[in-house]
C-alpha cells in the first residue's frame, strides 16, 4: 500500500500543542492515511469515521483503542472497551449495572460541593493553576463513586497521571508506564479484595455484585474497568475543564453571554468537546480487506478514527475551525458512536457542567490566562493543558 505521505505520527510531541493544521491536510489530502514507518492506517472525515465507529464487524476493537498497547491481549488491562459484540454487549451491560445513570445523578450535588471546595483556595489567592484545579475534582468524584479512600486519592492520582504520560515517538509503553500499570492494578486488586469481605454503597461492589444471565464480572474484570474509570475518566474530564476555561478566555463576546445566562453552560460544554475535546483518535483492527479511496487495505491493519479531525470537518461543520458555542452540535464525534458510545460521556457532562456552572457563579467574567505560562500534556491520545496559569476575581462569596 503505497501513498504520498502528509506528515502524522500522532505520538510526535511537537503535534499536541495544535494538532488541527495536519489534521485539516488529512481530511483534504489525504482521507485515508499510512504511515508505513508506525503501521498505522488513518481515517480523519467524519463520515468515515462515524461509519467506522458503527461498523464493529469490519473495524474491530478486540486489540484496544490505543497504539502503545495494540494487541490480542487488550481487553486484560482494558476491559471490555477492548471487546466486540456479543462479548462487548454483555459485559458493558455488567458494568451499566453498576454504572446507572441513577447512581451518577445522584452525585450532582456532591460535585457542586467539591467544585466550591477546591475553587476556594484558588479564589482566596486570585491567581493558580487552573489545571490543579480541574484535576482535583474527577479524581475525589470517580474515587468516592469507586470506593476509594481519601488518603489513597493522591498516590492514584499521581498513578493515573504517570500512565498518561507516553514519551516514545514510536508509541511503545515506557517502563515507567508498565510499573504505573501493575501498581494501580495491584492498588485496585486489594479493594476489590476488601469489597468481596465487606461490600459497601459503591460501584467496586455494584461491579462484583452484578449479574445478568448467571454470568458475573472476574475479578480481572472488575479491576480493568476500574482502571479505565480511574484513569481516562480522570484525565479526560480535566483536560475538557481546562480546555474550555482557556476558550471562552480567547472568545470574550461568547463569555459575556455565558456569563449573562444568555448561553448555557451546556453549549459552552460542547463546542469545546467538538472544538477541541480531549479524545485525539481510537484504534480498530481491520477484519478484512476493504478499498477506501482508491487503496486496499488489508486485513488486520491498524486503523485510527481521528476523532479530533473529523470533528473539524466542514462538510458537517460549518466554518469548523471557529468557537461558536451556538453552533448545532449533535453531530459531534467527542464520546463515539455505536456500540463503543462512552459509557462515562453522562458523568463527564455533568461534572463539566457543574464544575463550569460554579465558576460562573463565583468567578468574575473578566478572568484572564497567561498562556506564555501554559503547557501541554505529553499524551497522543488525550489532549490537553497540563498547566493553566490563571488569574481571577471572586464574583459573589461562596457559600
Amino acid at each position: 500500500m503505497t501513498l504520498a505521505m502528509v506528515t502524522y505520527n500522532p505520538n510526535d510531541p511537537a503535534l499536541y500543542a495544535n494538532p488541527y493544521p495536519t489534521y485539516a491536510r488529512l481530511r483534504d489530502e489525504q482521507p485515508l492515511y499510512h504511515n508505513p514507518d508506525l503501521g498505522i492506517v488513518a481515517l480523519s472525515r467524519h463520515v468515515d469515521v462515524s461509519a467506522a465507529w458503527s461498523d464493529p464487524g469490519l473495524y474491530s476493537s478486540d486489540h484496544g483503542p490505543v497504539i502503545e498497547e495494540f494487541g490480542p491481549d487488550a481487553a486484560e488491562v482494558m476491559g471490555f472497551v477492548a471487546m466486540d459484540p456479543p462479548q462487548h454487549t454483555l459485559m458493558r451491560r455488567l458494568v451499566a449495572s453498576g454504572f446507572t445513570p441513577g447512581r451518577v445523578s445522584r452525585l450532582e450535588p456532591r460535585i457542586r460541593e467539591l467544585t466550591r471546595k477546591h475553587l476556594r483556595p484558588l479564589l482566596e489567592q486570585g491567581s493558580g493553576d487552573f489545571i490543579s484545579f480541574a484535576t482535583a475534582i474527577p479524581v475525589d468524584v470517580i474515587s468516592e463513586l469507586i470506593g476509594v479512600p481519601e488518603a489513597d486519592r493522591p498516590m492514584l492520582l499521581g498513578l493515573s497521571q504517570q500512565i498518561m504520560t507516553r514519551g516514545d515517538i514510536n508509541g511503545r509503553l515506557t517502563p515507567a508506564v508498565t510499573q504505573a500499570n501493575m501498581e494501580l492494578g495491584a492498588y485496585y486488586g486489594g479493594l476489590i479484595a476488601e469489597r468481596r469481605r465487606e461490600p459497601r454503597d459503591d460501584l467496586a461492589s455494584a461491579l462484583l455484585q452484578a449479574e445478568i444471565e448467571g454470568r458475573r464480572l472476574s475479578d480481572r474484570e472488575v479491576i480493568a474497568t476500574l482502571m479505565l474509570l480511574g484513569v481516562a475518566g480522570n484525565e479526560t474530564t480535566a483536560r475538557l475543564l481546562g480546555t474550555a476555561w482557556r476558550c471562552a478566555w480567547q472568545h470574550p463576546e461568547q463569555r459575556v453571554r455565558v456569563w449573562s445566562g444568555e448561553i448555557k453552560v451546556d453549549r459552552w460544554v460542547e463546542e469545546t468537546l467538538r472544538l477541541e475535546g480531549p479524545s485525539q483518535y481510537t484504534a480498530r483492527r481491520v477484519t478484512r480487506p476493504v478499498e477506501l479511496y482508491g487503496t486496499v487495505v488489508p486485513a488486520n491493519a491498524l486503523m485510527l478514527l481521528v476523532i479530533a479531525a473529523a470533528n473539524r470537518d466542514e462538510r458537517v461543520f460549518p466554518d469548523a475551525d471557529l468557537f461558536d458555542m451556538s453552533r448545532d452540535t449533535s453531530q459531534t464525534l467527542a464520546f463515539g458512536r455505536g456500540p463503543h458510545f462512552c459509557l462515562g460521556a453522562p458523568l463527564a457532562r455533568l461534572e463539566a457542567r457543574i464544575v463550569l456552572q460554579e465558576l460562573v457563579r463565583a468567578v468574575q467574567v473578566d478572568y484572564d490566562v497567561d498562556m506564555t505560562g501554559a503547557s501541554w500534556t505529553t499524551s497522543p491520545n488525550v489532549r490537553g493543558h497540563a498547566k493553566l496559569p490563571t488569574t481571577i476575581k471572586p464574583r459573589t462569596s461562596m457559600t
